[in-house]
């Protein structure tokens, strides 16, 4: 005799309970309300706006003022295509490609055949100049060569910005104002305490410092340890991004910007870059022993030349003579 045994679905137990909340009597509760009539801007950054950069005293690094640039010198997006094609144009423009051997033909010995073809039982040769025996020509050596390529100008240009522009996202441009002289009569830890006081140093990340002139003194002080000095026209794109930071000289970034911005101005020949000579009056205040400065300036009183014991000059003539002694 069949069964029949009824089968219920299990049905699991659902508890519900209600949750109340309160305000506690230590909050406070503002009544303050405020409408925005208009919709937030996604991007509320203004990407075309100028950059202020502060621009800093050597070698105290006290801030002096803010320096205004375009936002496509110093806002650019950070473009690692743009940086690779740079570097890699660089590194292929340095290569000197001298490397070279001798093929049979060019190495200097007689033709004549070494034994016979057959009847020794050794391996067939020709000539001493073949490659298979010691001092012949070597078979498919290098040759000199070029291995630079091409880029266009406008891309490079940009790869500059672009790096000066990630470096001064990050921090890690510095903008001082005077040259990086370093006073005569200093130790040779004056450049490294600086470095480390300033955290500069090897342990920071070594420091990359440029200058618009050449500064014997302070590339002498400078170990490789801690860093190194290039003047503006020394610098590749490589070098910006390698260490660790970027302390450059005011003129010097204004001359890297006037000569990288051919993608900005086709007329850039028209922008004049500034060189490193400064008045004797200002390298008499940074370094007095290594100048000697003259300067004779004859009045139109006739007692003052008479004092002199030089004759009078003509109405409104002046001598200037300056004697600059040594290398900045």
């Amino acid at each position: 005799m069949a069964s029949a045994i009824a089968v219920t679905p299990f049905r699991r137990a659902i508890c519900t309970r209600s949750i109340t909340t309160s305000t506690s009597s230590l909050a406070s509760v503002s009544d303050i309300t405020a409408s925005i009539d208009t919709a937030i801007p996604r991007f509320p950054i203004n990407d075309t706006a100028p950059v202020h950069a502060t621009i800093h005293h050597f070698p105290s690094l006290e801030p002096l003022r803010f320096q205004e640039y375009p936002a496509n010198y110093l806002r650019l997006p950070t473009r690692r295509d743009i940086l690779h094609r740079a570097v890699i144009f660089e590194g292929d423009n340095h290569r000197r490609g001298t490397a070279s051997t001798k093929w049979r033909s060019e190495v200097h010995g007689s033709a004549r055949k070494i034994r016979p073809q057959k009847g020794s039982g050794r391996a067939r040769l020709g000539d001493k100049k073949s490659p298979m025996l010691r001092g012949g020509g070597v078979a498919f050596g290098p040759k000199r060569r070029d291995f630079s390529t091409d880029l266009p100008r406008r891309v490079y240009d940009l790869a500059w910005r672009t790096a000066l522009s990630y470096r001064f996202k990050k921090g890690e441009l510095v903008i001082v104002d005077n040259a990086m002289h370093v006073p005569k009569g200093t130790t040779m830890d004056y450049v490294p305490e600086m470095l480390r006081a300033h955290g500069w140093d090897n342990a920071a990340g070594r420091s990359l410092l440029v200058t618009l002139g050449p500064r014997p003194r302070l590339a002498g002080l400078l170990s490789g340890r801690h860093g190194r000095t290039l003047t503006w026209d020394e610098v590749d794109v490589k070098d910006l991004l390698e260490l660790g930071r970027i302390v450059i000289e005011r003129d010097a970034l204004s001359n890297i910007f006037a000569m990288h911005r051919w993608d900005l101005h086709k007329n850039w020949n028209r922008f004049q870059v500034k060189r490193d000579l400064p008045i004797a009056e200002e390298l008499e205040k940074e370094d007095e022993d290594e100048l000697v400065y003259e300067m004779e300036e004859f009045d139109e009183d006739v007692e003052a030349t008479e004092e002199r014991g030089e004759d009078q000059p003509a109405q409104g003539e002046q001598s200037y003579q300056v004697v600059v002694q040594g290398k900045y």
